[in-house]
């Protein structure tokens, strides 16, 4: 209803945009994709910043991501300098074969559209020691 309101007063086609973009609940600062069109927007717009972005390569059935999903929220609400995305790899599998995504969870670092880090299972830990390393740098440069 909202977003009808929106286009009547000239406001629609942002408002609609940002929401066909990506799924975001107000609790939560992870953007979760389930086109592959609007991925390959969003991670284009994404190359010519410096900005580090976490992708969540994972999938509705598996354990330890869902193990891991507090744990990345908690560092979505710490680390409000980096961006987090979610991939389901069944609903974009040709996102995580772009990505080399052979286990799950994957957690892939990307900075200026090319990978600087990653981490394959629930790594907490390694995963938000190496959050810190990059955005350390992403502050420093």
């Amino acid at each position: 209803m909202g977003s009808i309101i929106s286009s009547f007063l000239g406001g629609g086609a942002t408002a609609e945009a940002a929401a066909a973009t990506s799924s975001e609940t107000s609790s939560s600062r992870i953007l979760s994709f389930h086109s592959p069109a609007r991925w390959q927007l969003h991670f284009n717009n994404s190359k010519d910043s410096s900005q580090l972005m976490v992708i969540d390569f994972a999938a509705s059935w598996c354990g330890p991501c869902k193990f891991m999903e507090p744990a990345i929220h908690a560092m979505a609400s710490k680390f409000t300098e980096v961006e987090f995305a979610k991939i389901d790899v069944d609903e974009l599998p040709d996102v995580a074969q772009e990505f080399q995504v052979q286990a799950m969870p994957t957690f892939v670092l990307v900075k200026n559209g090319k990978e600087v880090d990653r981490v394959v299972g629930a790594k907490k830990d390694e995963l938000e020691k190496k959050i810190e390393k990059h955005k350390a740098i992403q502050a420093a440069v």
